[in-house]
């Protein structure tokens, strides 16, 4: 009897263990506030400085900004944003629901922006600084300052080279539509669920936002305003 109720005592102390551990995991922070300007975490006022986890949401008003620190990397949101927070085995995933985003990743860094056209992210083993922007389900402005950007059409890998910056159109797949960019590597899976069309944008249509976010990813957080 002794040696059973010693091993239903084990059992429960690791049962234990074992919740504390998902709980700490589902708890973990995965970055901090670094600047709020007319910014709202869960549609309360933030302040920079505060902890963000997975699940929050966030969004700016007419002229409000955020920038978050996710671990070694950072994300900026412009005037009338909103964005969601999840985590994947590889890093943050921020989510866009509107507006623009800016964002950048060291060498090291796992940040993914989740788009309707895919997963845009820096180039693997590379550091970037990139521009998002939503226009609506059906298109979105892709543009990279610095570095490479990939966006990942669900294992349909597409190349944004640095310096350049594309509008995509988003369709079904039953739209016979193709591609009309050359700088782009050639469709891995043929049976997505969705067709993208890059059209490249010349002149600077982007200047003003891009020079904007590239001074806040570039600042370091230590750095006065």
């Amino acid at each position: 009897m002794r040696a059973m109720a010693r091993s239903a005592l084990v059992a429960m102390l690791i049962a234990g263990l074992c919740n504390l551990s998902s709980m700490a995991a589902v708890d973990k922070s995965l970055g901090v506030v670094a600047q709020a300007e007319h910014a709202r975490l869960d549609s309360v006022a933030v302040a920079v400085g505060a902890t963000v986890y997975a699940g929050d949401s966030f969004d700016t008003d007419a002229s409000g900004t955020l920038r978050l620190r996710l671990g070694s990397s950072q994300l900026y949101l412009l005037p009338q944003s909103s964005a969601k927070l999840a985590q994947s085995s590889s890093g943050a995933i921020v989510t866009l629901v509107s507006g623009t985003a800016g964002f950048s990743s060291p060498a090291s860094g796992g940040l993914a922006v989740a788009t309707p056209a895919g997963l845009l992210r820096a180039s693997a083993g590379k550091a970037a600084y990139g521009q998002v922007t939503m226009h609506g389900e059906k298109e979105i402005l892709v543009s990279a300052f610095r570095g490479d950007l990939v966006l990942d059409n669900e294992g349909e890998f597409h190349n944004i080279p640095e310096g350049k910056s594309y509008r995509v159109e988003i369709s079904d797949d039953g739209d016979s539509r193709a591609d009309d960019n050359p700088d782009f590597t050639p469709p891995v899976n043929h049976h997505r669920k969705r067709r993208l069309a890059f059209i490249l944008i010349f002149g600077g249509a982007l200047a003003a936002g891009s020079y904007a976010i590239w001074q806040e990813l570039s600042e370091s957080p230590s750095k006065p305003k």
